[in-house]
């Protein structure tokens, strides 16, 4: 088994997976992670896109097997080494639509505001007011609804830690530096401080980050980061066709 992925919230999705399997006394198969390099659009080479035809990071092979999507990587391997973070039958449905709310919403708002605050470099400040007053307002709302779906609960879905979990929290817990504020929901603050602590989480999100900077980046690597994320997201390398 393969895992082709990259230090970003997709790619640690599967990160934690792996690690909260461990967690949980399942004996993975030797899985060899290879780091693909998203400044130099390592993305985009041909052996690559063999694996993956939509060329984003994270990818898993096993086998003869490459399934692509991160949610779709974490149902993938939740079925494939059965624990309690998806259960059988019935009660998977009270899971397995929140790990599509994530995909369909909370990736795409949290990454559309992260890139609009820090790494849109091409765009005149006057014309990024509106996506940046759109996107965090729906972050926010989004928020609230993880805030009323957790209630009084630990985890997203109750009394047990699942892959709802696993596939919102690498979005959420970067809500600084996408300068979303979460803190008018204390329980959401408190999910992501629970989640973090978790040994298989700090294992998870460890993957392609110094120990010393799973939870603050230094200056370097911010600068880094934001590098990185400006040449991403600059409109004029960005693909219209494969």
């Amino acid at each position: 088994m393969e895992i082709w992925t990259a230090a970003t919230p997709n790619g640690w999705k599967v990160s934690i997976m792996l690690e909260e399997l461990k967690e949980a006394g399942i004996e993975l198969p030797e899985i060899e992670i290879k780091t693909i390099n998203l400044a130099k659009g390592e993305q985009f080479t041909e052996l690559f896109t063999q694996h993956n035809l939509n060329q984003k990071i994270p990818v898993l092979i096993d086998g003869e097997r490459s399934i692509m999507e991160s949610c779709a990587i974490l149902q993938y391997l939740a079925e494939k080494y059965p624990t309690p973070m998806l259960p059988a039958g019935e009660a998977r449905w009270d899971i397995l639509p929140w790990v599509y709310w994530q995909a369909a919403n909370v990736g795409p708002n949290f990454g559309n505001k992260l890139s609009y605050t820090r790494y849109m470099d091409d765009v005149p400040e006057a014309q990024k007011q509106h996506p940046l007053e759109r996107f965090n307002k729906e972050a926010l709302r989004l928020m609230a609804v993880l805030a009323k779906q957790l209630g009084n609960n630990p985890w997203i879905c109750g009394t047990t830690f699942s892959i709802a979990d696993i596939a919102v929290y690498p979005w959420v817990r970067g809500w600084k530096w996408s300068k979303v504020d979460i803190t008018k929901y204390p329980n959401v603050l408190e999910w992501v401080q629970r989640v973090r602590a978790r040994p298989g989480v700090e294992r998870g999100i460890s993957y392609g980050v110094p120990k010393d900077e799973i939870d603050q980046w230094s200056e370097a690597r911010k600068a880094q980061y934001r590098r990185g994320g400006s040449s991403i997201a600059d409109n004029a390398k960005l693909k219209s066709d494969l």
